[in-house]
């Protein structure tokens, strides 16, 4: 039996009964390496009785079940050869980072540099570039013209409270607006009084400075 197999995490067995195949896949980038199919002389033989077993009607299934069990044990040696070779034959295109022990692909998704996979130490060329393109996507947010309808919508207004539907009539209010277009009930209660300009309470009837009715 193999004492050490690598990869445990990042492999796909594809192998039948009729031979030996393995796929080993990135673990950054999920692209990989697929080793050549090997026929299975056990799978020939096993094959090639039932075969004979079913042309003669069961004059062999005794071989063909002597076979089978011939057959699993020779399987399973001659599979675990092929993956130790498999192994030996992808190693070189794969290396383990040391940082986040992922085994990643040399050719796309390892720093030489730095001796570390590209998601620990990753390329600063590439990060600058997508930094630098993120930056003028969020200016041009920045500094594309506001409709008109959506002006108030602005910094200098998000101090106040917005609601999104009006508390008389219980319509949705499309707008930052004053009033509700709907039943005309006022969105923005004044919270001074409109004589003296003194602060005053929320459903004040007047004005506790000047008496002035509200």
């Amino acid at each position: 039996m193999v004492e050490h197999l690598e990869f445990v995490k990042n492999y796909t067995d594809l192998s039948t009964d009729r031979g030996f195949q393995f796929e080993f896949t990135c673990a950054r980038c999920e692209s990989g390496y697929r080793t050549t199919f090997k026929p299975s002389l056990t799978g020939k033989l096993s094959g090639a009785l039932d075969a004979a077993s079913n042309l003669f009607g069961g004059f062999l299934s005794q071989a063909a079940n002597i076979s089978d069990r011939v057959h699993s044990a020779a399987w399973e040696r001659a599979h675990d050869e092929n993956f130790t070779e498999a192994v030996k034959e992808i190693k070189p295109y794969f290396i383990q980072c040391p940082r986040c022990n992922a085994w990643v692909c040399r050719e796309k998704c390892w720093n030489k540099k730095k001796g570390l996979c590209k998601d620990c130490a990753p390329d600063l060329g590439v990060e600058m570039a997508a930094a630098q393109a993120s930056k003028s996507v969020e200016e041009v947010w920045a500094h594309a013209a506001m409709a008109e309808e959506d002006k108030k919508l602005g910094t200098e207004y998000w101090r106040e409270g917005i609601t999104a539907t009006c508390p008389n009539c219980e319509k949705p209010l499309a707008a930052n607006a004053k009033f509700c277009p709907e039943c005309g009930f006022a969105l923005k209660p004044k919270d001074k009084c409109p004589h003296c300009g003194s602060k005053i309470l929320p459903d004040a009837k007047f004005c506790g400075e000047c008496g002035q009715k509200l």
